[in-house]
C-alpha cells in the first residue's frame, strides 16, 4: 500500500490542499493522511504554540503511515512545505510534493499589486468580493505575533536541511504569489541535494495554488511525478 501525508500551511487548515486530496481519492487507492497542525483549523487558537509541535504532530503523523504503507509520499504547503522537507531529510520518504514552500516569504512587489487591488474593491464598494481578502481577513485578526514568531523560528530551522533532501521532489509555484515568492521555489530548486527534481511554474496562480485556475494541471503533474517520476 502507498501512503500519502499532506501538511497544509501556517494559519491554515486541510482546506488549503483539499483539492489536491480529493483528486488522489478519485485517482489511486492510496492511503491519505491530512492532519490538522495544532493551533490550526478553522478555528484558530496559536497562542503558547511552538514551532516544534507543528513539527512533532507532522512527525507523528507519518510514523502512522509508515506502519501501515510500503511506501510514503510527503506532500507540503506553503509552511508544510518546510515541515514536508524536515521529514523527507529525517524519515523514509519516497517522493516529496512541495507546493508554495516557504523557504521565503512575503513578495512585495505582488503583494503592493494585490494591496492595491484591495483598495481599489474598497472604493468600489467590492471588497468582499475580493477573494484574496475574504481568505485573510480572519487570519490577520486570529495570529497573534508570537505564531508569526515562531513560524519564522521554524523556517529558519529547516532551511539549513534542505541541501540534505535527496529523494526525488516536485516544486510548484505561483508566478504572482504575494506570500511565498518565486525566488523561494528557485532556491529550493538549486539547493536540494536530489538529482531527481522538477520545478513547476502556474503563470496566473497566486498562494492558493491548490484552489486556482490551473489546479487541474498542476494536479494531473503531480499524479504523474508521483506514479511515474520526473518528465
Amino acid at each position: 500500500m502507498i501512503g500519502c501525508l499532506c501538511i497544509h500551511g501556517f494559519t491554515g487548515a486541510p482546506s488549503e490542499i483539499e483539492p489536491l486530496v480529493h483528486f488522489l481519492n478519485k485517482h489511486t487507492d492510496w492511503k491519505l493522511a491530512v492532519p490538522t497542525l495544532p493551533g490550526h483549523g478553522d478555528s484558530l487558537n496559536l497562542k503558547g504554540i511552538q514551532y516544534n509541535q507543528w513539527i512533532k504532530h507532522a512527525e507523528q503523523e507519518l510514523e502512522k503511515l509508515l506502519q501501515t504503507c510500503d511506501q510514503v509520499y510527503v506532500v507540503g504547503f506553503s509552511m508544510g512545505g518546510m515541515i514536508a522537507s524536515y521529514l523527507a531529510v529525517h524519515f523514509p520518504v519516497e517522493k516529496l510534493v512541495l507546493l508554495s514552500a516557504a523557504a521565503y516569504y512575503v513578495n512585495p512587489k505582488q503583494l503592493a499589486i494585490d494591496m492595491g487591488m484591495m483598495v481599489k474593491d474598497l472604493y468600489q464598494g467590492k471588497l468582499n468580493e475580493n477573494e484574496l481578502f475574504l481568505r485573510y481577513k480572519r487570519k490577520l485578526k486570529e495570529t497573534p505575533l508570537a505564531a508569526t514568531l515562531q513560524f519564522r523560528k521554524l523556517v529558519y530551522s529547516i532551511r539549513p536541511l534542505v541541501p540534505q533532501i535527496s529523494v526525488p521532489t516536485f516544486i510548484a509555484q505561483g508566478e504572482v504569489d504575494g506570500v511565498v515568492p518565486p525566488k523561494a521555489a528557485q532556491y529550493l530548486y538549486s539547493t536540494i541535494g536530489s538529482s531527481s527534481k522538477k520545478l513547476f511554474y502556474l503563470k496566473n496562480s497566486k498562494h492558493l495554488i491548490c484552489h486556482s485556475d490551473e489546479r487541474d494541471n498542476l494536479f494531473e503533474n503531480i499524479l504523474y511525478f508521483l506514479k511515474a517520476g520526473v518528465k
